[in-house]
């Protein structure tokens, strides 16, 4: 999980790099890559690339797809660091939707850790009136699909090839975001193309090892390691885009890692 945060991490940079790009036409891109690479492996491996849960796969597709391109949406608009923390609020939809999807309970004093990570995202926006409502909203929504991608990653967990479930995103992206870049081109320049295959490379590495992750554990204990990634969007703000973060965002930040601190704390206590 902290390879995968890591890898994200770098991607996120390069769509910052790429914001005179549009979002579909990135999603399209990634997605290219994404499937040659998914497809190489899976060849080399033997595997059938469709896979055995393949309603479960395509869901996990469909919801990455719209999670995916809302989060790029929030990256391009926001600085990283906020984008990723307000996306970080995906665990919190994880939990939730296993507890019907998956069969996987949660103590109410963990409703109360999560309760305290949205908080952080709540005081973010209302001490911050530079942030745009629609962004925010766009990155909860983001992190709503995304809980219930990774849900569906955990449904095939005893099925599918952690490579099998990644290609599925690519096989859902690739035709739909490819049509829909069409209204909106933008022909990269030659260091753009540099930066699109570093985007599907780091993502490739991120999407594998972050598959192993949640088919290794149950999700609500797996879930909070996400959070490690703030560490890199705040060290690449400051260091690539020369963003301080304001007062009211590291308020935000630290209510949200009070809370994913204290989650680790009481599953390594009492989980």
């Amino acid at each position: 999980m902290i390879i995968s945060a890591a890898s994200f991490s770098l991607m996120q940079v390069m769509v910052k790099y790429l914001s005179h790009i549009p979002v579909p036409e990135l999603v399209f891109f990634r997605s290219i890559i994404s499937l040659i690479l998914s497809l190489a492996v899976v060849y080399r491996l033997g595997i059938h690339p469709l896979g055995i849960g393949r309603k479960y796969l395509i869901m996990r597709g469909v919801f990455g797809v719209l999670a995916l391109s809302l989060f790029f949406y929030t990256l391009q608009n926001l600085p990283i660091a906020t984008a990723i923390t307000i996306q970080y609020l995906s665990p919190i939809f994880t939990s939730l939707f296993a507890i019907w999807i998956l069969r996987e309970p949660m103590k109410w004093v963990q409703w109360l850790f999560f309760g305290i990570s949205f908080l952080g995202i709540v005081a973010m926006k209302g001490l911050d009136n530079d942030l745009d409502i629609k962004f925010v909203l766009a990155g909860v929504v983001s992190a709503v699909f995304s809980g219930l991608a990774y849900n569906m990653i955990r449904k095939v967990k005893n099925t599918d090839h952690p490579v099998v479930v990644v290609l599925y995103f690519p096989l859902v992206a690739t035709p739909i975001m490819g049509v829909a870049s069409i209204f909106t081109w933008v022909t990269p320049e030659p260091m753009d193309w540099v930066f699109i295959l570093l985007m599907g490379i780091f993502t490739q590495i991120a999407q594998v090892f972050m598959t192993k992750a949640w088919q290794a554990e149950e999700a609500n204990k797996i879930a909070s390691l996400k959070y490690v990634g703030i560490v890199f969007a705040l060290f690449f703000d400051f260091t690539l885009f020369g963003i301080s973060p304001q007062w009211s965002a590291i308020i935000g930040i630290v209510l949200v890692l009070s809370g994913v601190i204290l989650n680790i704390r009481y599953r390594k206590k009492f989980g």
